[in-house]
């Protein structure tokens, strides 16, 4: 019997901006393997498959590559899926029982808020090739359970950048996040994210990436809320908000494609 799979852009109110990601729910539990070759049919920096439990949803996400543990992108979507499809009532809290615990999002009049764990970074020198495959002058690293995180001087920097990709992917980590405050008017912090050892040279909008940069900006800029911008080619703002050890992470998502898997 086909599945219905959506593309949503997520983190943007406007179609083919954001971050794109593949929603499937599943009516039975499937194979990894079978999960995996749709996602690198997909080609796109995450797909997620959702199977109904009694309590929420199993939530798995998966790159063309890999799986992972965490991603913001492709949880908004998925709740965005589930609301505009009937599947959740307008008023009902998601939940997604993943790899990095539950995870939960309510529906708000303009947006989606999901509840997030904070993913701090401890100080920590770069490996050798990080800041030459970056081509920058980092005024900080540091270091948390998935990405390195560099911080450089300004937003013309991160935009600016052009990294080695061939180098970057021999880094073992999940990604590089590179940052700094931001120049332009009505945003606190910018952002770029890269994980060729993933097999996504740039994601273009990274939620989980900011469970991270939340609390890296709240100590220097000494406040708890803020307005992200992810300064990609397709971009994306990235409400943030620190509450103890969670983020909780909101924004939009526009569905741009509904199909039929029949393999």
């Amino acid at each position: 019997m086909p599945l219905t799979i959506t593309q949503v852009d997520a983190f943007t109110t406007e179609p083919f901006r954001g971050n794109p990601a593949a929603v499937c729910v599943l009516p039975d539990k499937r194979d990894e393997g079978w999960m995996q070759n749709v996602a690198r049919e997909m080609n796109l920096s995450e797909t997620a498959f959702l199977r109904k439990q009694d309590d929420g949803y199993e939530l798995r996400w998966f790159t063309p590559a890999v799986e992972v543990d965490l991603c913001g992108h492709a949880t908004l979507a998925c709740a965005h899926v589930l609301w505009e499809t009937g599947q959740l009532k307008p008023g009902e809290q998601a939940r997604f029982h993943t790899r990095s615990g539950l995870l939960l999002a309510n529906r708000t009049d303009h947006s989606i808020e999901m509840d997030f764990p904070a993913k701090r970074e401890e100080r920590s020198e770069p490996p050798g090739d990080l800041i030459a495959a970056l081509g920058v002058t980092a005024k900080y690293t540091g270091k948390n359970k998935f990405d390195y995180l560099v911080e450089v001087d300004s937003e013309e920097i991160v935009r600016s950048m052009k990294p080695n990709f061939n180098m970057l992917a021999q880094i073992p980590v999940r990604g590089v996040i590179v940052t700094s405050r931001a120049s332009t008017p009505g945003y606190d912090f910018v952002s770029r994210f890269f994980a060729p050892g993933s097999g996504i040279d740039e994601d273009p909008v990274t939620g989980s990436a900011h469970c991270c940069l939340g609390p890296f900006w709240s100590t220097r800029l000494n406040k708890k809320g803020f307005v992200a911008y992810q300064a990609s080619a397709r971009g994306g703002v990235v409400h943030v908000r620190l509450n103890g050890d969670r983020v909780y992470l909101g924004g939009q998502a526009v569905t741009v494609l509904r199909g039929e898997l029949v393999a």
